[in-house]
């Protein structure tokens, strides 16, 4: 049994000077992923704060004409919130095609973002794993990876980012509204999570005292050509093995931007901003859409059971990229199973 003891925050302010005054304290909102790592004795904090009755649970609109999304809203709430289903429907299908009901009842949007790989050794205090014990090795990459990471792997770490949300949210752009010691700033989604490098213990770019109070989705129109497609082994409550957020605006049959992010194959959302450069200006064509899909596994690594991936990816890219043309993404369309 470990001990630790529980209290409420009073306020973000008041968060932030108990987290720093503390380096065993845990923040916690829906638990749905950190309670599982305590069970498993990952994760062993000395103090869980609770931020839910922190005023932190809107979804309203930005200062930008953007949608602001409070950390504390659930998965669910926001899923379904009738502004996001209209304006961000992208989100919304990434989102419904994370974990089960229940889960995405209790789970919140900043912990989203927290979220911890899925990696099986990771889990398995038995086998060494650079993200708990640095130092101690990658199991993974010698070992069964099958689920593991193909794209931005380093020596250290294959694993890979576990969130559906979060591949919505970096193929819309948004940005993350963060609170810590020295006031409020900003982070963009893209440089909010990082890769493994010689550092997998950091998920993130966040330092330990800073708490995100918002996410913020910008001014910008995606809502009718768009695909969330979410190819995994079986379709209830599974993680993908590849998932693509694509989204285009077009004139015509021609791209005028195009947006595209990864999930399941990288330690972070992957997007590709070299991959949307090559469709913009281009005929929305499988063609078009085959060499961006060849660029974005240009430097893609396997390790043997996970090698399948790059060939799986490629074909993904270029059927949500389809979708997204042809505005004809489906709510059945999220929930593709795969068993290479």
């Amino acid at each position: 049994m470990n001990s630790f003891t529980y209290t409420r925050a009073s306020g973000v302010e008041a968060a932030v000077r108990e987290k720093t005054a503390d380096e065993g304290v845990k923040f916690i909102a829906g638990g749905t992923n950190l309670l599982d790592l305590m069970k498993e004795n990952v994760e062993r904090p000395t103090r869980l704060i609770d931020l839910n009755h922190l005023p932190l649970k809107s979804i309203e609109a930005a200062p930008d004409g953007g949608l602001r999304l409070g950390a504390l809203a659930t998965n669910a709430d926001t899923a379904w919130d009738e502004q996001v289903q209209q304006r961000y429907p992208l989100l919304s299908q990434a989102i419904l095609a994370g974990a089960s009901p229940q889960l995405r009842n209790m789970a919140t949007n900043g912990g989203n973002l927290f979220q911890r790989t899925r990696c099986y050794y990771f889990y398995d205090l038995a086998t060494p794993c650079n993200k708990r014990e640095p130092g101690s090795g990658c199991s993974a990459i010698g070992g069964y990876n099958r689920i593991h990471a193909i794209l931005g792997t380093s020596e250290s770490c294959i694993a890979t980012h576990p969130s559906d949300m979060c591949i919505g949210l970096a193929a819309l752009n948004a940005t993350v509204r963060v609170t810590g010691p020295q006031g409020e700033r900003t982070v963009k989604f893209e440089d909010f999570h990082r890769l493994p490098e010689d550092k997998p213990e950091l998920d993130n770019t966040l330092a330990a005292d800073e708490i995100v109070t918002a996410i913020d989705l910008p001014n910008e129109d995606f809502s009718k050509n768009f695909s969330y497609l979410k190819l995994r082994d079986r379709q209830s409550y599974a993680f993908a093995l590849v998932s693509v957020a694509a989204a285009l605006q077009l004139d015509g049959n021609t791209i005028k931007e195009a947006r595209l992010a990864l999930g399941g194959v990288a330690h972070k959302p992957w997007r590709d901003q070299q991959a949307e450069a090559l469709l913009k200006g281009q005929p929305a064509t499988e063609d078009t859409f085959r060499r961006a899909a060849a660029a974005v596994v240009e430097n893609a690594q396997g390790y043997g059971h996970n090698t399948f991936k790059i060939e799986l990816a490629k074909r993904a890219i270029v059927r949500a990229l389809k979708q997204a043309a042809e505005g004809t993404q489906h709510a059945s369309d999220i929930f593709t199973n795969s068993n290479p």
